[in-house]
Order: structure tokens, then C-alpha cells, then sequence
């Protein structure tokens, strides 16, 4: 299967094979993974709407996903299921964790600006 370019039709297979949950029982544990990225995005939704944002919240999420996908498969889904009116608060996130790689084939990074109120508040937590 061509993983170039992710869409519907390849992104649960393209998930599938970057998955390495050595402790995952079942299907349903991969799919409650996979579902941390619609909390990250109802977390973002919530900073964008009431200007609260639970950032531990956002980074427990991001490592866990990270912890199971690996660095690269990990951030090329997160922009994928993510709108691109949130990759600025992502790009900030995986940088802050020092998870993003330099580059992500089909996104370019460089044209994604960081949230710099995000960036900051991040900075504070060293």
C-alpha cells in the first residue's frame, strides 16, 4: 500500500503498521490511542473558543502517541487528523516535546507558524 500521501483509505493501515503497543491485548486499545486525537482536538477547540487550555492534558496525550507510533508516523498523523487551523498549536506542542522532525512528507512545516501565546506558556513549564 502507498503510504506518500495520507488519506481515508490508507490511514488506519498506514496507523496499523506504525503502531508498536507491546502491552496492546486487543484492536479496541489501538483504537482508544487513536482516539486521543480527538481529545487534543476538543482540547484545542476549547483553547480557541474560552482561551482555556489544559496543556498537561495536551502533552500526556502527545507522549503517549508518540510512546506507541514513534516520532515521525506519530507526527504525520497528528497533521493529518488535525485541522490546519490548529497545526500552529500542534507544531508548538512538538516542538516544545522536541518531537518534530525536520521534515514530514506531504506537510511543509516550514509554512506552519508556531502559537506563540502557546509557545510561551510552554516555555514556562522548563
Amino acid at each position: 500500500m502507498d503510504f506518500k500521501k495520507l488519506n481515508k483509505n490508507n490511514f488506519v493501515m498506514y496507523a496499523m503498521k506504525a503502531y508498536t503497543n507491546p502491552q496492546c491485548d486487543n484492536i479496541d486499545e489501538f483504537y482508544e490511542d487513536i482516539n486521543r486525537i480527538k481529545y487534543i482536538k476538543r482540547l484545542f477547540g476549547k483553547y480557541e473558543k474560552c482561551g482555556d487550555l489544559k496543556m498537561r492534558l495536551v502533552l500526556n496525550h502527545l507522549i503517549i502517541l508518540n510512546n506507541v507510533f514513534g516520532s515521525e508516523p506519530c507526527c504525520r498523523i497528528l497533521f493529518y487528523k488535525i485541522e490546519n487551523k490548529f497545526h500552529p498549536h500542534l507544531k508548538s506542542f512538538l516542538s516544545y516535546l522536541s518531537y518534530l522532525p525536520l521534515s514530514i512528507s506531504d506537510i511543509e512545516l516550514s509554512e506552519i507558524p508556531f502559537e506563540h501565546k502557546i509557545k510561551t506558556l510552554l516555555e514556562k513549564l522548563k
